[in-house]
């Protein structure tokens, strides 16, 4: 045999698995024999980095150990494709917009683009190993997705679930288009507090400019400095509109003056002031981020508008602060309060008793690792409002819904017109309504489509749904639903998680999936989270031709389930260097022609006893979804095996002795097994050499298959005789393949009496003339 090497095992294996099917799901097997994982779909627009191959990797561990336990994994794969991302990434590539090229022009930009990005998505997924059924392959705006999430949203509205209102929205004026309470991010940024005067009232403001949408003054009920004011009104300055002072239990006395002047809208706390004390609307700023026409500084920025205000106010002095600024995750400017018309989905956020059942669903669902649950309580918890699920974009689901026109060409929103199921999916700017004609569309009298698409985790909160098959595949539906596992590390549990929850619970009342795994943060030196738009993030083709996939995966096992881990490249050459041993260890074990024979000798029955409680151990792990230390304590046994068990036997094998033979033989298909999921190509590659079948198919090992009646302690000992032999040729600066004439061991009688039983090994692999055995003193 040649000198083995791992360079090209990646383009090797990836081809056979492909042609062979190895990974393909078995549909015929009964749903108790199933194993069904739901994965995120990643963002099809840009490149990967390598905390997204950490945490994808962790789900392929997974995968990998349940289908060698005999398991029918489905394990499908999808591209999260529609949305913000990928219209971004279409205008900069293309130099071109949506006013530009039209809507249906730059909609097929987005999918000829995206076709590109998912190609080199699946491409560097195979390398990484990923034992994903590409059969299943999915993207979140094809016509599967947008039928499921069509049909998803036509029973959520029959059945109540789903509204459309005129209210209060958080908007991002650069983006043109709502924002969801799970898309906010809180971005500390330079104020300043302005003291305005109300008549003998004063108030602190950081946003001077919403002066002319006051509508009310609140203070805290039991704040003794305004009990007496509270029911009277105020004048606005400037503007000279009455304003009603109020107590409210959310205003803090110890802020500002304690005093707070309501407008519509500065900010979330805004609204929940407007609504529950019953306040009118005063609405001063568009969808554009500038003043509306007849409003006071029309056409003004808020910047703007605050500079002149604050000069008109007389206001010298504004006192500095920092303080944290809503913004939308992906934006750039501070988010604005705008009142638009939006679709919404309950969720709990003003509904006790569907947020108190959804919090039984968590408590429902197994947790890896546990604490996790809490963040999602906490999530549910902190709901404030309904998820908004609309959005004022062009690449993405469309709502299914038309609307009748007024004599005015107005659309009559009280009355949607809705397709029947069986029409599914449809695009309303291209179908036309039943009982209507193309000719109608946009006219008095015709009808008009809805203008937004679907939040895009509207539509990835329905992956277990679209992959199983539902309304679809009934039988394929009921092997894999509800699934078996949910993976994704713990940013996305506000979003991705609970929407699924949300909706399995809404149309199938019960969870999505029976457990979660949820991976924790590759952080850089400086412990921050890599991610592209923090400009850390390392991309992994590089890591991968480096090191090798094995390498990579390697170190991807070491970070446990829930826990940040940094990125250290330099480690992936350990990963690479055991994958090495693997290769050089196997070769050198088949060797030797298998005689046979069984394993007799008490060192060797000592060494499978050892790794019977290594296999017990790695299992165990698994089953937990702890594959952190099913391989610390298999690559630990490998360690030891080639440092010392292999020296200590290695003249027993050349002699052609059946018992060493059929022990290096056993231990070696037992380790490359438990070592299978980790590092695929190399343990694929060894099991080749001398088995028929994939690795990945071959069976989980079991204590079972091992002889039983071995003393493991016996294997400790000779480990730890034959480092006491090395450390002697070391001090003497001898090289370990000399001679020794004569080595005293000591030690306790029952020490003495286990070295006694390897005397004949230990010998042999120190070149020993006379070993001494000595009680020690």
């Amino acid at each position: 045999m040649d000198k083995p090497s791992l360079d090209g095992l990646e383009a090797k294996w990836n081809h056979h698995w492909a042609s062979q099917g190895t990974y393909r799901f078995d549909r015929s097997q009964p749903r108790e024999r199933v194993y069904s994982i739901d994965t995120p779909p990643p963002t099809a627009s840009g490149s990967l980095h390598a905390g997204q191959v950490f945490s994808y990797t962790h789900t392929d561990l997974i995968a990998r150990y349940k289908r060698m336990r005999g398991y029918a994994v489905f394990y499908p794969m999808g591209w999260d494709d529609n949305g913000l991302p990928t219209e971004r990434r279409v205008q900069n590539h293309y130099g071109v917009t949506p006013a530009e090229v039209g809507r249906t022009r730059f909609v097929e930009l987005c999918h000829e683009l995206i076709a590109q990005d998912e190609a080199a998505f699946e491409a560097l997924w195979r390398r990484l190993g990923l034992s994903v059924d590409w059969d299943h392959l999915y993207t979140t705006v094809g016509p599967v997705s947008t039928r499921v999430s069509q049909l998803a949203f036509l029973r959520n509205l029959a059945r109540g679930e789903a509204y459309q209102a005129e209210a209060p929205t958080l908007w991002d004026v650069t983006f043109q288009t709502a924002v969801a309470q799970a898309e906010l991010e809180d971005r500390e940024r330079p104020g300043a507090y302005h003291r305005i005067r109300f008549g003998d009232l004063e108030i602190d403001t950081t946003r001077p400019e919403l002066l002319p949408a006051c509508v009310a003054l609140v203070g805290h009920p039991d704040d003794p400095r305004y009990r007496d004011v509270y029911g009277t009104t105020a004048t606005v300055p400037l503007y000279g509109h009455e304003v009603p002072v109020l107590g409210h239990h959310l205003a803090d006395p110890g802020k500002g003056t304690g005093l707070a002047m309501v407008c519509t809208f500065g900010d979330v706390t805004d609204v929940i002031w407007w609504r529950e004390l019953n306040l009118p609307i005063r609405a001063i700023m568009g969808r554009d981020g500038r003043f509306l026409p007849g409003t006071p500084h029309e056409g003004l920025t808020a910047k703007q508008a605050r500079r002149r205000i604050v000069e008109e106010l007389g206001i010298e002095e504004p006192r500095p602060i920092t303080h944290q600024v809503k913004f939308y995750e992906k934006g750039e400017l501070p988010l604005e309060i705008v009142t638009s018309r939006q679709w919404y989905l309950r969720n709990g956020g003003r509904d006790p008793e569907l947020r108190a059942t959804l919090k039984a669903r968590g408590r429902e669902l197994g947790w890896a690792p546990e604490f996790m649950r809490h963040r999602y309580e906490n999530w549910v918890d902190g709901l404030n409002g309904d998820w908004l699920i609309s959005r004022q974009r062009w690449f993405g689901v469309p709502f299914p819904v038309w609307y009748p026109l007024d004599a005015d060409g107005e659309p009559i929103h009280d009355r949607p017109i809705l397709p029947e199921e069986s029409r599914l999916p449809i695009d309303p700017n291209l179908d036309v309504p039943e009982g209507f004609t193309e000719e109608q569309r946009g006219v008095p009298y015709g009808f008009a489509a809805d203008p937004d698409v679907m939040d895009t985790w509207a539509t990835s909160g329905l992956t277990p749904q679209i992959v199983c098959g539902w309304e679809r595949d009934p039988d394929l539906f009921a092997r894999t639903f509800p699934m078996d596992l949910n993976t994704h590390a713990h940013e996305i549990i506000r979003t991705w998680l609970f929407g699924r929850v949300l909706r399995a619970h809404f149309e199938h009342g019960t969870l999505p999936w029976r457990g979660s795994m949820i991976s924790g943060w590759v952080v850089d030196p400086d412990r921050r989270k890599m991610s592209k738009s923090a400009g850390n993030a390392t991309t992994p083709i590089g890591v991968l031709e480096r090191y090798g996939t094995d390498a990579v995966r390697w170190r991807a096992a070491g970070a446990r389930p829930g826990m940040d881990t940094p990125f250290d490249e330099s480690q992936m050459k350990v990963g690479r260097r055991l994958a090495t041993k693997i290769l050089n260890a196997g070769r050198f074990i088949l060797s030797f022609e298998d005689g046979g024979g069984r394993p007799s000798r008490a060192l060797d029955l000592a060494l499978l006893a050892a790794l019977r409680q290594v296999v017990e151990r790695a299992t165990d792990a698994f089953e937990s979804f702890d594959y952190t230390t099913a391989l610390e304590v298999s690559e630990r046994f490998f360690w030891s095996f080639c440092d010392d068990y292999l020296e200590l036997v290695k003249e027993r094998a050349y002699a052609g002795d059946s018992s060493a033979v059929s022990t290096l033989r056993t231990a070696l298909s037992v380790v490359l097994r438990l070592l299978a999921p980790v590092l695929p190509y190399v343990t694929e590659e060894v099991w080749s050499w001398w088995r028929e079948g994939s690795i990945h198919l071959a069976g989980w090992p079991s204590a079972d298959e091992l002889p039983d009646g071995g003393d493991a302690e016996l294997l400790a000992a000779a480990g730890t005789a034959l480092s006491a032999v090395r450390g002697e040729k070391s001090a003497r600066k001898l090289s370990l393949r000399s001679e020794l004439d004569r080595f005293e061991l000591y030690g306790s009688a029952a020490e003495l009496a286990r070295f006694a039983q390897v005397g004949d090994d230990l010998r042999a692999a120190g070149r020993i003339g006379e070993l001494v055995l000595t009680p020690a003193r």
